[in-house]
Parts: C-alpha cells; structure tokens; sequence
C-alpha cells in the first residue's frame, strides 16, 4: 500500500482561504487602525517614563533625603511633616505618587508611625508598601506585625510574623520573627503552636541569639498546655 496521502485539498478548504484574506482584505481598515493604536500607546508609555517619571523620580529623591536624615536620627515628627522647606514623607507620597521614591516612602512613614505609638497609622503605611528589596519588605511585615500586637489583633499580627519569616530566610532575622510568632501564639493561649514554633528555632536554628535560650520558652510552654 502506498504511503503517498491524498491530497485533502477541497474546493471548499481553497474556498476558506479566500474567505481568510477576504476578511483581511474587507477589514483592512479597521486592522491598521488598530495597529496604529497599539503602536501609539506603547509610545505614550515610553515617553511617559522617560519625560514624566523619570524627572519625578529624581526630584522626589533630592527631596526625600532631608526626611531620611531626620527617619535616621529618630525624629520622627520633622521625618513625618518635613522641616526647613522640604517635605516629610508624608508629604513626598502626595506629591510624587507613582514613583519609587513614593512607594519607599510608605516603609519610612510606617516606621516612624510604628515609633510614635501610632499603630494604626503604622499599619495603614506599611501596607500600603510595595518592594522587591528583601531587606526592607522582610522589616515591613515584622514592623506590620508588630503594630497589630500593639492593637491587640493577634491573628493579623501572627500572620504577618509568618510572612517575615519566611520572607528572610536567613540565620538572624527569621528565628527573631518567629520567636515573635510563638509569643504572640502564647498571647492567644495557643501554646501548642508556641512550642511547635519554639521547637523550630531550636532545631533549625540552632547557631542564632534565639536558639541560646529556647530552652525556656519551650519548658514554659509545655508547663501551660
């Protein structure tokens, strides 16, 4: 038997693939018009970043630094409202929102909410936070779960010393988050989840500060399940 197929060319296939360039052809217009937009948002958006944000980014930069010297010397009422004629990171998120310096601006005014006993704030700030940076995203959720202890909203507050733990991964800050867990699980009266947690650190960690006194979180816990 021959290998060779038949050709499965009908009248009625050729009669489609005219059809297919009849709606190009019948469309052509619209086709173009469609293109042309396409192309022309895509130039919008390029110009945008580069004669738009770009500038904006530099400038809220060079204002923002004055706030960041205040944020690091711990004053936080001029890093919050500004001082001298520059703006305070609360004002920098108004004025350049969309840009990077904005979106970092979130943590710094979070932070010294946080500080200022202003939980509510705190959290408000810190969520709103959105960073690839480790570092800096790690201590946003610590620094948010550590405002929803102060408000007493345990469940927030252990879910977010989850997240900074797992987003950490390193010897020095996860331990940290998750003894904060634990103690927040005792707050709640979960002791088996703190001894659990407890007994994490002690097993996973067992070179970090945590780890040197575990042991008595652990007897502690298991004295009150």
């Amino acid at each position: 038997m021959s290998n060779i197929q038949a050709n499965t060319t009908t009248p009625e296939t050729i009669k489609d693939f005219g059809n297919t360039g009849k709606f190009v052809k019948d469309n052509q217009k619209s086709l173009v018009f469609i293109s042309g937009a396409i192309i022309a948002l895509v130039l919008l958006y390029f110009a945008y970043q580069k004669f738009y944000l770009a500038p904006r980014e530099i400038e809220a930069n060079n204002q923002m630094h004055v706030a960041q010297d205040f944020w690091a010397k711990k004053d936080w009422d001029k890093a919050i409202n500004g001082d001298a004629g520059y703006p305070g990171f609360k004002d920098i998120i108004v004025k350049y929102s969309n840009t990077k310096a904005a979106n970092l601006a979130y943590f710094y005014l979070g932070t010294a909410y946080l500080n200022k006993g202003e939980y509510r704030k705190a959290v408000d700030n810190l969520t709103n936070y959105r960073g690839d940076e480790s570092v800096v995203s790690t201590e946003a959720l610590g620094s948010t779960a550590d405002a929803y202890v102060e408000l007493k909203e345990y469940d927030k507050a252990e879910t977010y010393f989850q997240k900074a733990a797992d987003k950490a991964k390193d010897e020095f800050l996860t331990p940290l988050y998750l003894k904060k867990l634990a103690l927040v699980s005792e707050a709640k009266g979960d002791y088996k989840s703190a001894l659990d947690t407890y007994q994490k650190i002690k097993t996973d960690y067992p070179l970090s500060n945590e780890s040197q006194t575990i042991d008595e979180y652990i007897a502690r816990a298991k004295a009150k399940q």
